[in-house]
């Protein structure tokens, strides 16, 4: 088997103890394949009932406790995960799945259906072939919006990121669509002269991985119009999708 980044995987029967060092993976597997999982980061959030050993954060996965749970494969993610993390594993005989960063919600689809279909010898299953037609369907633009994912400094979603497509796909456009950088860092002037020049008309807030609310963010932009949403339904790629596409419709009315 080969990853998204082209490195073999030796895995020799399908997967039964995994760790995913990924939260949108761990739900993925687990809702695909109950039981299979051994380990996850503390992040993994989904699903509630996961009780499973924990390994630390996604960034910087405590690579000892991972090795102690003897899996069978992990599952990490080009974005997520250090690739000095990734050599480690795979120095001491684990094989890793490395997906890599999805810039569009096929794209990521398509990653998970290698993952669940190859390495774990599952049929396709039934949320994401719903997901799938869910997000068929791109509809027309209907605002220009301004997406920070971080403040201190401010961080925004740029080009070609799962994000910014999922938002394309429900009619809202990405102001720093075509930046050069995947997550730009522009001061807050520059941000608050996108609303002034009217380049932008929308300032999408959510709650991970910085947590926005109503008193943590639209005060540095006075006057714009802005929509918290969950940063689970903007960012994750797994069985939420199902349910993202319908809830992000209503939290941008």
């Amino acid at each position: 088997m080969i990853d998204d980044l082209g490195e073999v995987v030796p895995l020799h029967a399908p997967a039964a103890r995994v760790v995913s060092l990924v939260p949108s993976l761990t739900e993925a597997v687990e809702v695909s394949a109950p039981g299979r999982l051994a380990g996850a980061t503390d992040y993994c959030t989904h699903p509630v009932e996961l009780d499973v050993p924990r390994v630390g954060g996604s960034k910087y996965p405590n690579v000892d406790k991972v090795l102690e749970l003897a899996p069978d494969l992990v599952l990490a993610n080009s974005e997520e995960n250090r690739p000095e993390d990734v050599e480690r594993l795979r120095a001491n005989g684990i094989p890793v799945w490395v997906m890599e960063a999805s810039a569009t919600v096929p794209s990521a689809l398509g990653s998970i259906r290698r993952i669940l279909t190859q390495a774990y010898d599952l049929a396709e299953p039934d949320w994401l072939v719903e997901a799938e037609e869910v997000w068929r369907e791109t509809r027309p633009e209907r605002f220009r919006a301004v997406v920070p994912v971080w403040r201190k400094p401010w961080i925004v979603l740029g080009r070609d990121t799962f994000g910014g497509d999922v938002l394309h796909r429900v009619g809202i456009g990405n102001v720093y669509a075509d930046d050069e950088e995947r997550y730009p860092r522009p001061k807050l002037e520059e941000l608050q002269a996108r609303f002034a020049t009217e380049d932008a008309n929308l300032l999408v807030l959510p709650d991970e991985p910085y947590e926005f609310t109503a008193d943590d963010g639209p005060e540095a932009f006075p006057g714009a119009k802005y929509v918290l949403v969950s940063g689970r339904h903007l960012t994750w790629y797994g069985p939420s999708l199902v349910e993202a596409h319908a809830a992000l419709l209503r939290a941008l009315g």
